[in-house]
């Protein structure tokens, strides 16, 4: 099969048979999406029959730690690194400010950091705050208009002193998709390391870190169908660099290394069932058997082309209004289906609490983005209407949202 089969896929999320829910059309997954059927399975399983510590001698904490590892091992196949190299944390904010104390254990005053101004705050304010301790900060700002980032605008912030560029894969609310391989490649030459937040992009397909050159990728597994946690890549090569932020006992063990709360066994273990979700929908539509990496690449263009196709409507419907403006590019092979606007005539929290008459499940406000915002001019208060999809939405969801729009604005 070359194209989604949207009923084999709502089928293994009970979100859609649940009746409470019938009738509504959920658009507000960039704040989390419905758990796939699989990891609430073993979330349940594991709550009942192995909820203690894992790692024993005994047969029942033998197999919670077995149950552990198999996330770390079948996630990390997906994102094309070694199992050593995904790392858990209760979300992606907490991990992202215990990163940024264990990189500046390595470095110098004076040495220098890039960030943006179109990242959602929690991949922008850990790394800001390390001005204080004698780290430069340099700011990569998004084009006013566009709310896009200009990679060429980079070569005038690298130096010999840049040790980090930190920048998001996709914004939370511009949706337009950086280049992270072109990006990464002129912070490697200038003898950086790159920082990316994948929270709005992995939704859309696991990315294939070796492919796209970052050294750390953040994401949420709770936006990935998943439990709520976050997950980091951390690269060999970067974890050998940072400081310990746990135990003093813990600094050789990397998985302890960078998670000072120490581990949520039950979260982890389900969190294999995104891996079987994935592996449920490849089998589905693929008749060959390939690794977990180029699984995660097939499913990424299956879902993208899905995506797309129900977000060009859309798009063309915002483009058309006069009552409204779209943030970044209407083009929907180059961004997201995170779909953000500025409402002129009626302020987007009363469109939100509209649209729930309709039986539209969207939000208003700033989502964290105060940043990207600002940077193009938008009053935070009353912020932006953000509706946001994922591959499982249906033609008749859009057409829904589109006509309770058309009803409200």
């Amino acid at each position: 099969m070359t194209t989604l089969d949207l009923d084999f896929v709502r089928q293994q999320f009970p979100a859609f048979s649940e009746p409470n829910l019938q009738g509504w059309a959920f658009f507000e997954n960039a704040g989390g999406s419905y758990a796939c059927g699989q990891v609430i399975d073993k979330l349940h399983r594991y709550y009942r029959q192995t909820k203690l510590q894992p790692y024993g001698v005994y047969p029942a904490s033998a197999r919670a730690g077995q149950e552990m590892d198999e996330s770390y091992r079948r996630l990390a196949g997906y994102l094309n690194v070694e199992e050593d190299e995904v790392h858990f944390g209760p979300s992606t904010s907490q991990n992202t400010y215990v990163l940024a104390p264990a990189f500046r254990g390595g470095w110098d005053e004076g040495d220098e950091i890039i960030v943006t101004n179109q990242d959602h705050e929690a991949n922008s304010g850990a790394w800001r705050r390390l001005e204080k301790t004698g780290i430069v900060v340099r700011e990569w700002r998004i084009d006013p208009d566009s709310g896009e980032l200009d990679p060429a605008q980079l070569d005038n912030l690298l130096n010999d002193k840049t040790r980090l560029v930190v920048f998001p894969h996709c914004s939370n609310v511009v949706g337009h998709i950086n280049p992270v391989a072109e990006i990464a490649a002129k912070a490697h030459a200038a003898g950086a390391l790159v920082a990316v937040d994948g929270v709005a992009a992995a939704p859309h397909g696991l990315p294939d870190i070796q492919a796209i050159g970052a050294d750390v990728y953040l994401f949420s597994l709770y936006k990935t169908f998943g439990p709520h946690q976050g997950l980091a890549v951390v690269r060999r090569h970067v974890m050998e660099q940072l400081t310990n932020q746990s135990h003093y006992f813990n600094a050789a063990y990397p998985r302890k290394k960078i998670t000072p709360a120490g581990p949520d066994h039950a979260q982890i273990a389900c969190a294999s069932g995104i891996a079987d979700y994935f592996d449920a929908v490849y089998a589905h539509h693929f008749a060959d058997e390939v690794d977990a990496a180029e699984r995660g690449r097939r499913l990424h263009k299956l879902f993208r082309e899905a995506e797309q196709a129900r977000l060009a409507p859309l798009l063309d419907f915002l483009k058309a209004r006069s009552d409204v403006s779209l943030l970044g590019p209407a083009d929907p092979i180059v961004r997201a289906p995170t779909v953000s606007i500025q409402t002129h005539k009626r302020p987007s929290s009363f469109i939100a609490r509209e649209l729930a008459e309709h039986n539209i499940m969207a939000n208003s406000g700033d989502f964290y983005a105060v940043r990207p915002l600002e940077g193009m001019n938008i009053p935070l208060n009353p912020g932006v209407l953000r509706m946001s999809f994922v591959h499982y939405t249906t033609d008749a969801e859009v057409t829904q949202l589109m006509e309770a729009l058309d009803a409200v604005l």
